[in-house]
């Protein structure tokens, strides 16, 4: 987390949209979306161990984190922000997209719409025939409500937690709440803003066939169940590898970043050395450990 990053802006549809890179620029790279509600420090420390031989770049879709807000948010035009970003951090060929949980459904949107500027995308515990566990708590109001202010930096952190709550590393977990808050009139508030979660889902009639790679990890105790895994695999034409992070919650990055890593390291590998579209059932079949 202590790794040199570098941070700079772009503004795409009228919105200023904050990014973090890792590593020189190039010509290949990678794109790491957040989750909802989230922002770009949850990769803090998952991105430099990415970054050896390509340029890595952390966005806050807007809503989130230090970018701007919209009237309303929805999957296309958060798309429309990754590939804005990847050319405004110097990465010059088609990068590979990762997301996580709702950033998954990002990076599908992406490849779907922009799959033939894409050189992949990686949805990581991203249930494409269900809402994600932030949105379901949005919806029943359990959290992600109007934001709350509170008192002190410290009072703000120490409300911290993911949901779905589960263990997690806690040097990783302060990490990220310290860079989940600002300051605002009479205290301390969230980030992100509350209207990301009124937008329209990603079903699986949206998954093809794609004109890029594309890859699903799920986690071993998330959200992305073995039979939601099937039915994506079924609609991206059973190329797609599934691949599982044993041991890992939903949020995979606060609980098993090495073992993330290594699964990521181990595709782009593989990635890097086979040919496009050639049949993969091995890999599609048996998870990754």
């Amino acid at each position: 987390m202590t790794a040199p990053a570098g941070d700079g802006t772009v503004t795409v549809d009228g919105a200023v949209i904050a990014y973090r890179t890792w590593g020189d620029r190039g010509d290949s790279g990678l794109v790491l979306v957040h989750g909802g509600a989230a922002h770009a420090h949850w990769w803090d420390h998952i991105a430099p161990l990415l970054a050896g031989d390509r340029r890595v770049v952390a966005l806050d879709l807007s809503g989130h984190g230090d970018s701007g807000r919209r009237s309303g948010y929805n999957l296309d035009v958060w798309a429309s922000e990754i590939l804005a970003v990847a050319e405004a951090a110097g990465i010059t060929q088609p990068p590979v997209v990762i997301g996580h949980s709702m950033g998954g459904f990002v990076a599908l949107r992406a490849a779907s719409l922009y799959g033939s500027r894409l050189a992949g995308a990686v949805a990581i515990d991203s249930p494409v025939r269900d809402i994600t566990p932030e949105e379901r708590a949005a919806r029943e109001q359990r959290a992600f409500g109007p934001l709350r202010v509170y008192p002190s930096r410290e009072a703000a952190i120490a409300r911290f937690h993911p949901i779905p709550d589960q263990p997690t590393l806690p040097y990783i977990t302060a990490h990220i709440a310290a860079t989940s808050i600002r300051p605002v009139e009479g205290g301390w508030s969230w980030k992100f803003d509350p209207l990301i979660f009124a937008r329209h889902q990603l079903t699986p009639a949206l998954l093809t066939r794609l004109d890029c790679r594309v890859a699903l990890f799920r986690a071993e105790h998330g959200i992305l169940s073995p039979q939601q895994s099937e039915v994506m695999y079924d609609r991206l034409g059973r190329l797609a590898p599934v691949i599982e992070i044993p041991a890992a919650g939903h949020h995979v990055m606060l609980d098993q970043p090495i073992a993330l890593i290594t699964g990521l390291r181990t595709l782009l590998s593989d990635w890097d050395h086979s040919v496009p579209g050639a049949p993969r059932e091995m890999a599609a079949q048996e998870p990754m450990v």
